[in-house]
């Protein structure tokens, strides 16, 4: 009966003419629902499409044409409580949103969703179920399989809603400041190098990304490649560090702070992408750049790697990744990762040029 209710929630929800997409999600998360958005524009073309997400998320969502206004939940570590931002919320269900959709589930999440007051709202299963779920949102949609990448169960989970789906869609679109900001500082047809992740856990010794660069220029003599980072501390001094040990100026660190409209735009002129398993991999597949990607083998990789003949990456295998206290974490190093060596790299990188 659930299932039947479910599948009509596109056609019972058609009146809508403000909609909530809630999703607390970062630079990769909010990549990974840009194909959502656009199939719920698709439906609801008259309707204004909102979106709410952590600050880097928005900036991400800035850039999805068919977004009329992202909104930016401040996100931390440790993150607020949900009600820490009465501001916020008030300002969300003062907009009267008819529909509101949640593609995760989480408890903050949920309650926001509640907080907003649209008439019609649904959300995926969460996680953890509880009691009050139903009542926070009427309509429930099933988690789909883990094993399809992030942006194709969210789009699963519309098709469970009613949506007859198509092609999935990224179509950014870069503001022109931006594009003249990559221009003056990036070769065309350059490669674009990301050493670092939101973990030290998930990143390839330096020293190993020091001799990939080393080998590849030497085999490129013509070759350029520029690395970036957030401005966060640890990564840019493993940025300076990188810059160092390779010793050549056809090595070139983008300076801390750019937005992630530089960003893309330094990735739009790049001819691929070499990176740690973080979200610029994912703005990179949603900009159309072959990418070769390092990964360790954890519960939920196959959901984030990158699909198609444009993409290829190696696998770790990590027998602690799931732990709750992992070896390596004393350390910050997963000795996984170390043991991908950079010949292995430098074959998925192809011939020359």
């Amino acid at each position: 009966m659930r299932q039947a209710a479910l599948s009509s929630f596109c056609e019972r929800s058609r009146a809508a003419r403000k909609i909530l997409v809630v999703d607390l999600g970062f630079l990769g998360d909010s990549v990974h629902l840009v194909p959502a958005l656009w199939e719920i524009k698709r439906h609801y073309p008259a309707a204004e499409l909102h979106t709410l997400s952590a600050p880097v998320g928005a900036e991400v969502l800035q850039l999805v044409p068919c977004v009329d206004r992202p909104w930016a939940f401040p996100l931390g570590s440790p993150s607020p409580p949900w009600w820490r931002h009465w501001d916020l919320l008030l300002a969300l269900r003062r907009a009267r949103f008819d529909l509101a959709f949640n593609f995760s589930g989480a408890d903050r999440t949920l309650f926001i969703m509640a907080m907003a007051g649209a008439r019609w709202s649904v959300a995926v299963t969460g996680e953890r179920t509880h009691f009050w779920s139903p009542w926070l949102v009427r309509d429930q949609a099933p988690r789909h399989n883990a094993e399809l990448p992030v942006y194709e169960q969210r789009r699963q989970t519309l098709a469970a809603c009613g949506f007859e789906v198509a092609a999935p869609r990224w179509e950014l679109q870069l503001p022109e400041m931006a594009m003249r900001w990559a221009e003056a500082r990036v070769p065309a047809g350059a490669i674009h190098f990301s050493v670092n992740a939101s973990t030290p856990l998930k990143e390839w010794p330096l020293e190993h990304w020091i001799e990939l660069v080393k080998r590849l220029l030497a085999r490129e003599l013509s070759a350029r490649i520029i690395a970036t980072g957030s401005a966060n501390a640890r990564e840019q001094e493993r940025l300076q560090a990188l810059a160092a040990g390779v010793g050549d100026n056809r090595l070139t660190v983008l300076p801390s702070g750019m937005t992630v409209a530089e960003l893309a735009a330094a990735l739009q002129r790049s001819r691929l992408h070499v990176g740690a398993d973080s979200g610029v991999l994912h703005l990179a597949l949603a900009l159309g750049v072959p990418t070769v990607a390092l990964f360790r083998d954890y519960a939920g990789t196959l959901e984030w790697l990158p699909r198609g003949p444009a993409h290829k990456h190696l696998l770790a295998l990590c027998p602690c990744a799931n732990q709750e206290n992992p070896p390596c974490a004393k350390n910050n190093k997963a000795l996984c990762l170390a043991r991908i060596t950079p010949e292995q790299v430098m074959a998925l990188l192809g011939p020359a040029g």
